[in-house]
C-alpha cells in the first residue's frame, strides 16, 4: 500500500467540538490507511475518550496521530498529551467503573482493551501523557 501523506497530524484540544475534530482525524486516517470498518470504529472511540478526558481533567493539550509500520503491518499510534493536574493513582484510573467526573468510568480501560498497545505517564502537578498503538489485521475483521 502507497500512501500519499504519512505525516503525523496533530490536534490542539481547547474545546469540546476539539473532541469531534479528532475524532474525525482519527477515522479518517485510519480509513486513508486501510483498517477495517471495526477497527475504525475503536480507533475513533479511542481518540474520543482521551480527548474527552484531556478537556474534562486538564483543559488543555493536544492529540497526536502518527503513522506506522512495523515488519509490513501498518498501524496508528495515538498519543494524548496535557499539562493538567496528573493522575494521583494510575492504577485505580484503570479500573472499570472508576470516574472522578461522576461518567460510567469505561474511558481509560475501554481504551485499553479497544487498543494494541497502551501506555501511561502521568505526573502529579505536571500532566499526563497516554500512548496507545493499534495495528492493522484485517484477518482479524472479515
Amino acid at each position: 500500500m502507497v500512501v500519499a501523506d504519512n505525516s503525523p497530524e496533530t490536534i490542539n484540544i481547547e474545546q469540546e467540538s476539539d473532541i469531534v475534530t479528532a475524532r474525525q482525524v482519527g477515522r479518517n486516517m485510519s480509513k486513508l490507511f486501510g483498517f477495517g470498518t471495526i477497527t475504525q470504529s475503536r480507533i475513533a472511540t479511542s481518540i474520543s475518550e482521551l480527548a474527552r478526558n484531556i478537556y474534562l481533567y486538564a483543559g488543555t493539550g493536544t492529540i497526536t496521530i502518527s503513522p506506522l509500520e512495523r515488519e509490513g503491518v501498518i498501524g496508528l499510534q495515538i498519543t494524548a498529551n496535557d499539562s493538567g493536574p496528573g493522575i494521583p493513582d494510575i492504577r485505580q484510573a484503570l479500573d472499570d467503573g472508576y470516574s472522578t467526573s461522576g461518567a460510567l468510568g469505561a474511558g481509560l480501560p475501554g481504551v485499553r482493551r479497544m487498543m494494541d498497545e497502551f501506555e501511561i505517564h502521568s505526573t502529579l502537578g505536571e500532566g499526563t501523557r497516554v500512548v496507545v498503538v493499534k495495528w492493522s489485521d484485517q484477518a482479524k475483521e472479515e
